[in-house]
Parts: structure tokens; C-alpha cells; sequence
């Protein structure tokens, strides 16, 4: 059995973080999110995986490489194109030479892995297993209608009146009949090959389609707000530990992560928080749910609930930063020049928050 992961898309919903930087591979407490989704296929016993790559393959390459440091052995294939997740599955079929797979959508988060769905699949003679997860707002997702035995008999897009609260999480597992379903179907208003599309198919068509349904969370981090809200739920399950230097003078709860070469210096530290690799946090406070990415410096400032990258500089900075997303060599300060103004070069769809 093989893994797939859909590392392909643009991130548009991230921008302007992802101008310069693969959306899969931005932190989530300290750790990219793509690295996550390889160690839970890892973790259920496969260690063939492919990765889709698009636009940001040299990045995703180079920080991933060929998978040594997971034990695991990866696959590049290149999808010139973001044509749809089934359009991914199609170009991927010569890699997958016809084995079972799990199709991991590379920016999402699932608490607790999927150690059990394929232990559920690779027992079954399924041809696909799709998880589910119930929502409050489910005309804004893929839905899936189930039957009385619980089995899949029809995936709505996006509906008006939704036929059921489960939506679909980007996990999918499927065996050689999805690549009929994908060259049977065709792409949609969008001009994409939809994945629910060819699902659709194998249900029609009398194929067997179970439904996971995940009782925990799960985020797709493709947005600003769900990234900070997957850092946070991330963040609670970690297992703190300190292993840079805390000075006498500072305050650092029992729920906080100090990595190795961070520096906490007259402070206060209040978790769940994580301060990363040689980062230096000085007169501060750093609040709850706060992750600090390697080489980071916050000095005489204050900051809560937000994601820093790494080699930024947060100083002198009179009012609390909250609820932001702070991208890579970022220097934040106050200016010492007169009349006092704001001034700022800001990318293309940059938002700031002025209070």
C-alpha cells in the first residue's frame, strides 16, 4: 500500500505568506504542516509515499528530500497544473502502479492520525473509504449522504440544502478502480478534475464506498484563521519540555516548549506555547497559543495567540500583537524618527489590522 499527499496548490488563501513560501510547508507548533501529514502515513505502516508537486516543487524538494529522516522513501510527481484533486490522481497512476493508496490533501490536520482507517481498509474489500466529519455549516463543504447500513450513496458539492452534516476531509483511500472514475468523469464549471466527481462514479457504478467518520478535529489550514486555529489545538497536545535557558528573572508556565538554544530572559511565557531553536525572547511576554519559529527575536513587546517564522524581529512595540501570522526576516519595530506616523512597504493582499 502506498501514500499520496497533494502538495500542488498555489495557497492563495495564505497569500501574501505564500508568495514566498510553499503553503504546506509553513509551521504548525514549530513544525511544517506537510511533515505532520508524512509522519501520520508513516505511522499507519506505509513508507512508499508520492508527493504532488506544482509551482513550489524546488521548495518542498529541498525541505523534504527523499524522506530519510522519516524512514520512509519519496516520490516526486509533477503536476504542471492545479487541474483538480482527480486530475492529480491521474497523473500519479504510473507511481502508483496499481496498489491500494491513502490520498492525503497536504494541508490539512487531523488529530489522532489515521492509523485506524487504513487498518480498517487494507482488512475490508472496500474499493474506497472516504472520511467524514460532522460540521456546523456543511453547504460550505463536500457532503455525503449514507444510507441505512451507513454506506456512501451520494456526494453533494457545496449544497444549498445539505442532505447530511458530514462533510469530507481531504483523506481518501482507494483501490485501482478510482483510475476508471477519473477517466470517465469530466471537469467541472471550475475546469478541474473533481475528486467527489469521480467518488460519485464508483458509487453509481456499484463500487464499494465506506465512510470514516472522524469523531476529533481537523483543520484545513488553507487560511489564515484555521491556521492559527490548528496551531492552537496542535499546541494543547504537545508534550512540553525546556531545553534552552530560562533566566531566574522569568516567568514560563508548565505548558510551555523552549527548544534547544531559545533564550528566555526577564520575561513572561504563558502556554500552551512553543519558543523555537535559538530564538531569544527579552523583557516580553509571549501569551497562549503562540508558536515562535527558530532564530526569532521579540523584545520589549508583546505578543498572544499568533505564528512567527523564522529569522524575524519583533522590537519595541507598544500594544499587544494578537491573532496574526507573521511571515520569514520580518522586522517589526517602532521607529525612532519624527513626526510619528506609520510606515510600511506591504505586498500585494497584505491585510493590517490598526487600532
Amino acid at each position: 500500500m502506498k501514500g499520496l499527499i497533494l502538495s500542488g496548490g498555489r495557497g492563495t488563501r495564505l497569500y501574501p505568506l505564500t508568495y514566498t513560501r510553499a503553503k504546506q510547508l509553513i509551521p504548525v507548533a514549530n513544525k511544517p504542516v506537510l511533515f505532520r501529514v508524512i509522519e501520520a502515513i508513516r505511522d499507519a505502516g506505509i513508507t512508499d509515499i508520492g508527493i504532488v508537486v506544482g509551482e513550489t516543487a524546488d521548495e518542498i524538494e529541498a525541505a523534504v528530500g527523499h524522506g530519510e529522516r522519516w524512514e520512509v522513501q519519496i516520490t516526486y510527481v509533477h503536476q504542471d497544473e492545479p487541474l483538480g484533486l482527480a486530475h492529480a490522481v491521474k497523473v500519479s497512476q504510473d507511481y502508483l502502479e496499481n496498489e491500494p493508496f491513502v490520498m492525503f490533501l497536504g494541508d490539512n490536520v487531523l488529530q489522532g492520525g489515521i492509523v485506524e482507517l487504513v487498518q480498517q481498509f487494507r482488512a475490508s474489500d472496500w474499493n474506497s473509504q472516504i472520511v467524514l466529519t460532522r460540521v456546523e455549516h456543511p453547504e460550505q463543504y463536500g457532503v455525503a449522504e449514507l444510507n441505512g447500513e451507513g454506506r456512501v450513496v451520494r456526494l453533494v458539492e457545496k449544497p444549498k440544502e445539505p442532505p447530511s452534516d458530514l462533510a469530507l476531509v481531504g483523506i481518501y483511500m482507494f483501490d485501482p478502480h478510482i483510475y476508471q472514475a477519473v477517466a470517465e468523469i469530466r471537469p467541472s464549471w471550475r475546469g478541474e478534475l473533481e475528486i467527489t466527481d469521480a467518488i460519485q462514479w464508483l458509487v453509481e457504478h456499484d463500487y464499494k464506498v465506506f465512510p470514516y467518520i472522524h469523531r476529533g478535529w481537523w483543520i484545513d489550514t488553507g487560511a489564515p484563521a484555521a491556521m492559527l486555529e490548528a496551531n492552537s489545538l496542535v499546541l494543547e497536545e504537545l508534550v512540553p519540555s525546556v531545553k534552552g535557558y530560562v533566566d531566574r528573572d522569568s516567568e514560563v508556565d508548565t505548558r510551555v516548549t523552549v527548544e534547544e538554544g531559545a533564550e528566555v530572559i526577564n520575561s513572561v511565557v504563558r502556554g500552551p506555547t512553543i519558543i523555537g531553536q535559538r530564538s531569544r525572547i527579552v523583557n516580553a511576554y509571549v501569551g497562549p497559543f503562540t508558536s515562535i519559529y527558530h532564530d526569532v527575536v521579540v523584545e520589549n513587546s508583546e505578543i498572544e495567540r499568533s505564528i512567527v517564522l523564522e529569522n524575524s524581529t519583533i522590537r519595541d512595540i507598544p500594544a499587544r500583537i494578537q491573532d496574526s501570522l507573521i511571515g520569514r526576516d520580518v522586522t517589526l519595530s517602532r521607529s525612532p524618527i519624527k513626526p510619528k506616523a506609520f510606515k510600511m512597504n506591504l505586498g500585494d493582499y497584505s491585510q493590517v489590522g490598526i487600532l
